[in-house]
């Protein structure tokens, strides 16, 4: 997944020089709400190293994303799916002021498209808190369906958005 790229942004490894940021947004109540929820400098520091691991693993997971031009880190885009977890997640967050700029569309659309024509995955999912509406905008917009509910480990009551490889293939088909 490391080779991903679109015309404004480029995927990566976590970094050191990546962790103030990643601390930053996940310090902050309203930015971790709904993405496991806040953590202190430690927790922070564990969570960009599972993310590092999970990645070495899998072959796949929650890379850091950054605009090309600036060279800035805007947040993450990826692929989870630890023991536990129900299935092939498409997960994201990006730090507040790179919000709103079409970012998360665009770094999703190419993980799907990941997921299903590299990794040959028929579906992935989306687990989405109720509360989080522009998220589940998001997943609409990517072409995902609400399919049913989740009690999510220890994280609670989800929607389930999936994105189906038939569906997608024909949306993006001609």
């Amino acid at each position: 997944m490391t080779e991903l790229e679109t015309e404004r942004l480029n995927f990566r490894q976590w970094q050191l020089d990546d962790f103030a940021t990643f601390h930053r947004f996940f310090s902050d109540d309203a930015n971790a709400q709904f993405v496991g929820g806040k953590k202190t400098a430690e927790e922070a520091w564990r969570l960009m190293a599972t993310y590092v691991g999970h990645y070495e693993l899998n072959g796949f997971g929650y890379l850091a994303v950054e605009e090309k031009q600036s060279q800035t880190l805007i947040g993450t885009v990826g692929l989870w799916k630890s023991e536990p977890w129900p299935e092939v997640e498409l997960g994201y967050w990006l730090v507040p002021d790179m919000q709103g700029k079409g970012y998360a569309m665009e770094a999703a659309t190419v993980v799907i498209d990941y997921a299903f024509n590299k990794l040959g995955l028929e579906t992935v999912v989306s687990y989405i808190d109720e509360k989080n509406i522009p998220s589940i905008r998001l997943a609409e917009r990517l072409g995902g369906y609400r399919d049913g509910v989740i009690e999510l480990l220890q994280f609670g009551r989800h929607e389930v958005y999936r994105y189906d490889y038939h569906k997608y293939a024909n949306a993006t088909a001609g």
